[in-house]
C-alpha cells in the first residue's frame, strides 16, 4: 500500500485508546513466518503473492499491550482494500492503493 501519513499517526491511534507499545522492530520476515502469520488466508488466491510481497522488504513489527488490543487493532486497521475500508480506520483514512508500500 502507498501511505500518506507518518508512522507517528498510526501509533497515536493505538495510544489514544490507552494501549502501550512494548516492542518495535524493523525486520524482513521469512516466507515461512508470513505464511504462519496469515495461515487463515492460505486458501485464498492471493496467498502466495502476499507471502512473496511481505517477505521481500522490511516490515515494522509492533507489539501492543492492553485489554482487547487484538480485537480493537483489527477494527482500527480496517479492511485490506482501501476502497472497502471504513472511514476512521487506518487503511480507510491513510492508505492510497493496495500492493505498494511507501
Amino acid at each position: 500500500m502507498a501511505w500518506r501519513v507518518s508512522l507517528s499517526e498510526i501509533i497515536a491511534r493505538f495510544e489514544r485508546k490507552g494501549f502501550k507499545l512494548v516492542a518495535i522492530k524493523l525486520v524482513v520476515p521469512s516466507k515461512a513466518f508470513v505464511g504462519k502469520h496469515y495461515h487463515d488466508l492460505k486458501d485464498r488466491p492471493f496467498f502466495n503473492g502476499l507471502c512473496n510481497f511481505l517477505s521481500s522488504r522490511p516490515v515494522l513489527e509492533m507489539v501492543w499491550e492492553g485489554e482487547g488490543v487484538i480485537r480493537y487493532g483489527r477494527k482500527l486497521i480496517g479492511a485490506t482494500d482501501p476502497s472497502k475500508s471504513e472511514p476512521g480506520t487506518i487503511i480507510g483514512d491513510l492508505a492510497i492503493v493496495v500492493g505498494r508500500i511507501g
